[in-house]
């Protein structure tokens, strides 16, 4: 095998061996190990500094993205309109005044920028929409979901980032 560093050959010691035992060649491995721990600890110190609303934050686009990839041939939610340029994954029960229903899937959907932004969401639209989509019974659970007061947990959110990277990733695959 040859030496990363000097490219003599040299027989490994163990598995995975990169560098020959030359002075040079060890420092120079010794450097890169601490690099990798130094990246690590930082990255680990990072994490270690995020707050509720970070990851709140870092689920919440998760979701969004998802839910845009989900209803991409659905069409909006409010006018039916075809989603082909930007479109907004809009909130039936505001995310800010609904935690308990943020991420539910049922409460998120696909609409054109107009319907979310311009006209505040066109909520009787969005109604029609999401009974015909979800049904009756089920936009009552969502409405009870809705009443009940949440807090979310660092634990909680990481587990939904967890789970909607998986969720992406899987449907990029599909496509």
């Amino acid at each position: 095998m040859k030496c990363k560093n000097c490219k003599q050959i040299f027989n490994p010691v163990k598995e995975g061996q990169k560098y020959c035992f030359e002075r040079e060649c060890l420092n120079v491995w010794i450097k890169t190990e601490k690099e990798k721990q130094w990246k690590e600890r930082k990255k680990q110190m990072k994490e270690d500094l995020k707050s509720v609303t970070d990851y709140t934050r870092e689920a919440q686009k998760l979701v969004n993205k998802y839910v845009r990839l989900r209803d991409i041939d659905s069409g909006c939610i409010s006018c039916e309109a075809d989603l082909i340029n930007k479109h907004d994954a809009g909130h039936y029960f505001s995310a800010f005044g609904y935690p308990s229903v943020r991420f539910d899937e049922d409460n998120i959907n696909s609409q054109c920028v107009y319907c979310n932004k311009h006209n505040h969401g066109s909520l009787i639209e969005y109604q029609k929409g999401l009974i015909k989509k979800i049904g009756q019974e089920r936009f009552n659970e969502l409405e009870l979901k809705a009443s009940k007061h949440k807090t979310w947990t660092k634990s909680e959110l990481k587990e939904i980032i967890k789970e909607y990277k998986e969720k992406i990733k899987n449907f990029q695959k599909k496509c």
